[in-house]
């Protein structure tokens, strides 16, 4: 037990988390020699790799002289905070990453305040020393006034500082000394993290802080022995803390696992203080203990924040419905949008009264959902989703939003209208620091006040903005906002689009389709700079006559069209909007596809 640490690394979105992990498990000598060495192996699924994020906190364990230190990498992205509230239970201390020119940000603030709030001890590494703008010193300095922010102990405002570059695996004791290995790193997680206190003669107890789920075993629990021993096979019960009424459920531990390097090992035995996986528990949850049958003891548990942001997920009924798709009906779609419940605590389903064919799906931001759209889409499924709204609460008979709390690092020439649209968006400022030549911007701004705005804000900064933002409450509604200025061009017939239609419509507006892409009555193809819809006819043939005059025939020049990611596609929706989700496509659309029915909807809701 003395030779056991359980550590968290906590920090911001890219701030170096998974790199440094990777160095960590190369130096604890989890790889063979002449292994294929993957780089941020940790970010196991295609998604993670690609947008460079991690989206599920992973464990994984290295050995360091004779002790074994159990790692988790955790997501440092908001809307995975739910993830991060839970792993932090499982370990005994964390550390805090902070990137050397990028300083705290509001990811760092919320992670490191749960930490503290649960008595762990805190290592800060200053991560990426050797950026070419990196300013350690201010750095050092901001650390120290966030933990006192945070109202740290004594203790923890002595936390030792070190200074990594994560991408060569270097640590070092002081800023001016370059490192040579992250030995540095590993000595200070065994002298200055404590070793699990825990009593393995007691009766055997753990809370689940995490899920897995595969399809032979089902679900697998994963937590921190928090005091006894388990044998495989042994009876177990389940409870949980915030339902004391309910009786415990009888179990059996089929199989157990500890985690080694990148792999889990099964073990026939487990005792307190180890991070283990345990299957054979049909329907547990995050939250739920797993106790002696004769000692059944609950754990406190904090209750997993609600989601404040909801999309209707429903079944493709485009005119290309079921033509990309490998799963279209509503029963696959259910079946799916359950299945992730299992893995993500932080999501909630519900079906829709009078509507067999959608759902609404709640989740912690718009990043989490889209994230599950798009994973989705990979597997073969075909749907289409409303555009995001928030999820109010009733206080006191008054009407509550959710508002997050938006840093915005800018150039200072970009500062105006980053301040006059945040402004017209309902924000309230809160501080500014300047930071060389660039500005550090703070804003308290409603959930719905930031949809669509991440694109508005890179033509703004011109590409050089950071935004981040997170959750902070729920507040007082701030009354109506203007979603989007600009209408849509919507096409007005069926078949295939044509150079000669699009040279005539792209003078309506800015283009989201080439010439031969297949379209329908109700699609929308661009975007008009005019607040109201435009119908055009990209499918529209030139008339030929047998009439040639010099200069009729001349080739038409197509504005190339702009092609939209998944995100700008749920920026852009309108309320009378859609989006078609399919394997290969993905489409805008209004809700009522026929024209002379959109129009009388329009002006009928109008009389």
């Amino acid at each position: 037990m003395q030779n056991l640490r359980n550590i968290a690394i906590i920090a911001h979105v890219d701030h170096g988390k998974t790199t440094l992990v990777d160095e960590m498990l190369k130096q604890g000598g989890v790889y063979r020699e002449h292994q294929e060495i993957v780089d941020r192996v940790m970010d196991s699924n295609d998604l993670e790799r690609e947008r460079g994020i991690t989206i599920l906190a992973k464990n994984t364990a290295v050995h360091y002289k004779d002790a074994k230190i159990n790692i988790v990498d955790t997501p440092g992205h908001a809307d995975f905070g739910g993830e991060v509230e839970r792993i932090l239970k499982m370990v005994n201390g964390v550390i805090l990453l902070v990137d050397a020119a990028e300083g705290p940000m509001p990811q760092t603030r919320f992670v490191l305040s749960r930490a503290l709030e649960l008595g762990h001890r805190v290592i800060v590494a200053i991560n990426k020393v050797d950026r070419p703008d990196q300013r350690i010193q201010e750095v050092i300095e901001e650390c120290l006034e966030l933990l006192i922010d945070l109202d740290a102990t004594d203790e923890q405002l002595d936390s030792p500082m070190l200074f990594c570059s994560g991408r060569n695996g270097t640590a070092s004791y002081s800023p001016d000394v370059p490192g040579t290995d992250l030995r540095p790193l590993f000595d200070t997680i065994m002298e200055y993290i404590p070793a699990p206190n825990a009593d393995e003669s007691a009766p055997f107890q753990m809370l689940v802080s995490s899920i897995d789920y595969n399809e032979f075993v089902g679900r697998i629990a994963i937590g921190r022995i928090e005091r006894g021993t388990i044998r495989q096979n042994q009876e177990i019960a389940v409870c949980n803390y915030h339902t004391p009424d309910t009786p415990a459920k009888k179990a059996k531990a089929v199989s157990l696992y500890q985690f080694e390097g990148l792999g889990r090992e099964a073990v026939t035995e487990a005792s307190a203080g180890n991070i283990i996986a345990m299957s054979g528990i049909g329907e547990v949850t995050i939250g739920d203990t797993i106790c002696a049958p004769d000692a059944v003891e609950p754990i406190e548990f904090v209750k997993i924040s609600a989601p404040t942001m909801e999309m209707t997920f429903s079944v493709n009924d485009s005119p290309f419905a079921g033509r990309e798709g490998k799963f279209v009906t509503s029963r696959q779609i259910r079946e799916r949008l359950f299945r992730e419940t299992q893995k993500d605590v932080s999501l909630r389903v519900t079906e829709i009264e009078n509507s067999t064919d959608a759902f609404n799906v709640a989740g912690r931001g718009e990043m989490s959902l889209s994230i599950l759209i798009e994973t989705m889409r990979r597997e073969g499924y075909e749907f289409q989703v409303s555009p995001p709204r928030v999820l109010y609460q009733t206080i006191d008979g008054q009407r509550y939003e959710p508002v997050e709390r938006v840093v915005i690092d800018v150039p200072q020439e970009s500062m105006g209208s980053v301040m006059e649209k945040m402004g017209a968006r309902k924000g309230d400022f809160v501080s500014m620091t300047p930071v060389g030549n660039r500005m550090k911007l703070e804003f308290l701004i409603p959930s719905r006040g930031l949809f669509g705005y991440r694109n508005e804000f890179l033509t703004d900064t011109k590409g050089e903005g950071i935004m981040a933002s997170v959750f902070d409450s729920y507040a007082p509604y701030r009354g109506e906002l203007i979603r989007r200025n600009s209408g849509s061009l919507v096409a007005f017939e069926t078949g295939e689009s044509v150079a000669y239609g699009l040279f005539n419509a792209q003078e309506r507006g800015a283009l989201f389709i080439g010439p031969g892409v297949p379209v329908y009555a109700g699609m929308i193809v661009g975007l008009s700079p005019k607040s109201e819809d435009i119908t055009v006819n990209v499918c529209k043939r030139k008339q030929l006559t047998n009439m040639r005059a010099a200069g009729s025939d001349e080739a038409l020049r197509l504005v190339p069209p702009r092609i939209l990611s998944l995100e700008q596609c749920l920026e852009l929706l309108a309320d009378d909007e859609l989006l078609e989700v399919t394997p290969s496509n993905l489409r805008l659309r209004k809700r009522i596809l026929d024209h002379s029915q959109r129009m009388k909807a329009l002006h009928g809701g109008k009389s």
